[in-house]
């Protein structure tokens, strides 16, 4: 099953925090994001104006609800940056990997 399909487990102190190797291996499966010390996923999409850029924010929130795992986001000029990690475990787990892909697939669509 592809890591967009799966669904984010509730993430409470027994989802455990992803080893070096455990996040290299789900890092090679999204397109595109970056690995900040460790302890976030971070990816930045360019849009033709700023209203697609809210367009998608609104699609980014909508997935994050309907996961139960909520990112940083942030909006600017023809530009959304996001920041996803696990705030429970203070890092990564599956289910970072996982909103991502969901993210870039809305993306692609």
């Amino acid at each position: 099953m592809q890591l967009k399909d799966k669904k984010c487990a509730c993430a409470t102190k027994q989802v455990e925090r992803l080893t070096q190797e455990g996040i290299e291996a789900l890092l090679s499966k999204v397109q595109g994001w970056e690995v900040i010390d460790n302890h976030h996923l971070q990816k930045g999409y360019k849009f033709p104006n700023y209203l697609s850029g809210v367009q998608f924010v609104n699609q980014l929130a909508a997935i994050a609800e309907e996961q139960n795992h909520h990112p940083e986001i942030y909006l600017s000029w023809r530009r959304v940056t996001i920041e996803i990690y696990t705030h429970v475990v203070k890092g990564l787990t599956d289910n970072d990997f996982i909103l991502a892909a969901k993210y870039d697939a809305l993306k692609m669509s």
